[in-house]
């Protein structure tokens, strides 16, 4: 944690729930509760009074919801960061999705537990890790808007591989694993990719049930490629973008060379359903070294164990740099041991991963 303590704006329309979360925020090492506001209206000016590092805030409230503050926020430039208390509905979904577009740091589902016992403890579950990961991230934060950098470097160069049928050919899949940052950086990085792209992606993106499919349809109406949410059985072509499903696990299978998808109820792993490292594995035993993984920012370390496997099977491995990763969780371990072939920031992710796979896909969209 930073030794400075996070000073903290908790802002909520119900009383209950301000009592709630500040109860909870005031048993957190490192954390300071500096005021409460009733809706976004009183936020603002309690910020510009209390100069708060974070808001713990509600999207649904009168005068000024959470969405307003955050474009109040972003069009001011102020260095606030904010948790979302998000409902579990597709309308909260679709909130959210937006709330993290306008730069909120992460989010946090209201728990419809009838027990107030229970929806504290699931609260202080929820918010503990990602108020830790946000200290740890505030020399950084903002680096996603940092200005486009050199191409970046191969760390180690692989050995050229000719472009060949087999397991030493070129790539025909990308899978990427990515979490707390996700959404804005995703925003960012997947409409940089060609309609034309020559392999089928993959992506893990750390969420509940609902909100996959709210960023997959956000990311469809932004991007070239076609982006949808992963369904039992659906087979992935070039140009295609599957999402994992929130709640569930998803792997692939290998049919003529396509990836078939599967969806589980296979338990968590890295406390995380869908799982990285359950993806990866399912990659790197269809596809070995035909394949590209991409490990992005995120806090914690699922995919670390996918791209050892991976690595060991030859494919190529692309793990996002710290300067423009709201949370260097994720892909801090491939890239300390050796694993990343390539280290790039956010604007370079997608260039590299057409010099891998090259272009040539059919149009479909």
């Amino acid at each position: 944690m930073n030794p400075d303590p996070i000073r903290v704006l908790v802002v909520d329309d119900t009383v209950v729930y301000r009592k709630v979360i500040t109860d909870i925020l005031t048993q957190i090492p490192g954390v300071e509760v500096v005021g409460v506001a009733a809706n976004g209206r009183i936020a603002l000016q309690k910020i510009d009074q209390l100069c708060p590092d974070l808001l713990t805030l509600d999207l649904e409230m009168p005068e000024l919801d959470g969405l307003g503050v955050l474009r109040h926020l972003q069009e001011s430039r102020r260095p606030v960061g904010a948790i979302m208390l998000s409902a579990f509905t597709t309308a909260g979904a679709d909130a959210t999705i937006a709330a993290l577009k306008l730069g909120a740091f992460d989010f946090v589902l209201k728990p419809a537990t009838g027990s107030m016992t229970e929806s504290t403890e699931a609260l202080r579950r929820e918010l503990q890790p990602k108020l830790e990961a946000f200290a740890r991230s505030r020399p950084v934060r903002g680096a996603l808007k940092t200005p486009p950098q050199p191409r970046p470097t191969p760390v180690a160069p692989p050995p050229p591989r000719p472009i060949m049928p087999g397991p030493v050919g070129r790539p025909l899949v990308v899978a990427i694993g990515i979490s707390t940052g996700g959404p804005q950086a995703l925003t960012a990085m997947l409409p940089m990719l060609p309609a034309d792209l020559a392999v089928p992606v993959l992506i893990v993106q750390h969420m509940p049930p609902k909100f996959t499919r709210s960023l997959a349809e956000d990311l469809n109406a932004r991007c070239s490629l076609s982006v949808s949410e992963g369904r039992e059985g659906q087979t992935v072509s070039p140009g295609e973008v599957v999402i994992a499903p929130g709640g569930s696990q998803m792997r692939i299978e290998r049919s003529e060379n396509l990836p078939v998808v599967r969806i589980t109820d296979d338990p968590p792993e890295n406390s995380c359903r869908p799982s990285v490292d359950y993806l990866f594995r399912s990659v790197a035993h269809e596809f070995g070294g035909q394949a590209v993984g991409v490990i992005m920012t995120g806090m914690g370390s699922d995919g670390t164990l996918g791209c050892r496997l991976l690595k060991r099977r030859g494919a190529t491995i692309i793990t996002q740099d710290e300067a423009t990763c709201v949370v260097y969780g994720m892909p801090r371990a491939p890239a300390e041991e050796g694993l990343s072939d390539i280290v790039a920031p956010l604007n370079r992710i997608a260039p590299e991963i057409v010099r891998l796979v090259g272009k040539g896909a059919p149009v479909c969209r």
